[in-house]
């Protein structure tokens, strides 16, 4: 019995796995099928599409412009009408084809709010084109009427930052003049947008809508809050002419020994009297100067800070450092997790500070960002790191560590209300920052 049914079992194996190879050839003959299908529809596909292109582009460009009118609210017409209209013609409902009727007649009734045509010129300013937080900054709008007529009155629409101002035109004479003033919030650092200005055909409920562009968009840049330094940092910027620095080199200006020559040396660097007095060659060597450099770091990741007020304070820190510098004529650097910002001028550098933005989410590591730019660009002789007050000192100091000793490193610890405080763990200093104000007692205070 046993034999028995050891002997079913196995014919119920060997089934079972033969049956497992024909579902297995069956899919893997559906796949080839499947693909050789498609090999074979492509080829069509495409002359299907080539065929169809030159008729579809110029229907394209006929029919877009008209259905770009159409707003949300218009499709909703289009399709209730089309759909009560069908079933009012199937079920033999009179009120479907009566609601169809009242539809259609909206949209023919806003259809005429488009007729009409201006012509403008349009000029958008803003003054001043870049302010502090807290300045007033105004915008002005003219609109000339540039037609031979007199034209109808019409709507205009202006974005400003995240809001709309809309204006009403009046009826203009022929090169008449309107102007519209208008003030743009300033009480956060950013790149306010405004523009383009639209002018507005159309109805009420928005059923159709034709806007018509006039300008291009314009910038306004709110500055961060800065406080004025002392001319050189007093100590943050080393002196302009060049600092010497311990590493040995064999060419530079600053005179440090003699020694032996070695085969490879430049002949130029043999000190001939001593050579004839001792008669060995001997060769002079140099201390390297380095002329200063600072790089300026900014942490933007969203988990190094407290809040969205104590990342303002450190916006302010690291730009009050940076137009400093950059005042003293020194080479700087200045970066983020999000790339570099541009130095040239006091100017260019806090216009980019308001491009900065908070990043909510993980971004690179902090280090390892300082790190791509340490091998492009020369060891700085100061390093200054703006972090917040969520930031580890160990974090803080895996990215000074980066950089050789004769690097100063500091790092600026921002935290808003906390009292002033100044620090030296190993070779980094860390200074606490309660508020803009201690950024100069700070700064006077730090010695390299």
């Amino acid at each position: 019995m046993t034999t028995l049914l050891s002997g079913a079992a196995t014919r119920l194996q060997r089934s079972g796995a033969a049956a497992g190879r024909a579902v297995a050839g069956a899919r893997s003959g559906a796949g080839a099928a499947a693909r050789a299908a498609v090999v074979r529809v492509r080829p069509a596909a495409a002359r299907l599409g080539g065929a169809i292109a030159p008729v579809a582009r110029p229907v394209a460009a006929a029919v877009g412009p008209v259905l770009g009118v159409v707003g949300p609210v218009g499709w909703f017409v289009i399709v209730g009408a089309l759909a009560s209209g069908i079933a009012g013609a199937l079920l033999g409902w009179p009120e479907l084809t009566y609601l169809s009727l009242t539809l259609l007649g909206a949209l023919l009734i806003s259809a005429a709010f488009l007729i009409g045509r201006a012509d403008y010129r349009v000029a958008l300013e803003l003054e001043p084109p870049r302010v502090t937080v807290g300045d007033r900054a105004y915008g002005r709008l003219v609109v000339a009427n540039s037609a031979a007529r007199r034209s109808l009155p019409s709507r205009m629409e202006l974005p400003v930052g995240a809001g709309l101002a809309e204006f009403t035109i009046p009826s203009l004479a022929p090169e008449a003049e309107h102007d519209e003033l208008f003030a743009v919030p300033t009480h956060r650092r950013a790149v306010i947008v405004a523009g383009p200005a639209l002018t507005v055909r159309g109805d009420q409920l928005g059923i159709l809508r034709r806007t018509v562009r006039w300008t291009d968009p314009v910038e306004l840049f709110v500055h961060p809050v800065i406080s004025r330094l002392q001319s050189s940092a007093a100590g943050l910027v080393r002196d302009l002419e060049g600092e010497n620095t311990p590493v040995i080199t064999s060419n530079d200006i600053a005179f440090h020994a003699l020694r032996a020559y070695e085969p490879g040396d430049p002949l130029r660097n043999v000190h001939w009297r001593t050579s004839a007095r001792t008669g060995q060659l001997m060769v002079r060597q140099f201390t390297e100067t380095r002329r200063s450099e600072l790089l300026l770091v900014q942490s933007i990741q969203g988990r190094s800070w407290a809040d969205d007020d104590e990342f303002e304070l450190g916006v302010s820190v690291m730009a009050s450092l940076g137009v400093q510098v950059v005042r003293d004529a020194t080479r700087l650097t200045v970066v983020t997790e999000s790339g570099m910002l541009r130095t040239a001028t006091p100017s260019t550098l806090l216009d980019d500070t308001s491009r900065i933005e908070l990043q909510p989410l993980q971004q690179r590591p902090l280090r390892a960002v300082v790190r791509d730019i340490t091998r492009r660009t020369p060891a700085p002789s100061v390093m200054v790191l703006v972090v917040g007050s969520q930031t580890s000192i160990e974090e803080a100091r895996s990215v000074t560590s980066l950089f050789r000793g004769d690097t100063q490193s500091i790092v600026m610890r921002v935290e808003r209300g906390a009292n002033p405080g100044l620090a030296r763990i190993g070779q980094t200093v860390v200074a606490t920052i309660g508020s803009l104000s201690d950024l100069r007692g700070i700064v006077r205070a730090v010695k390299p």
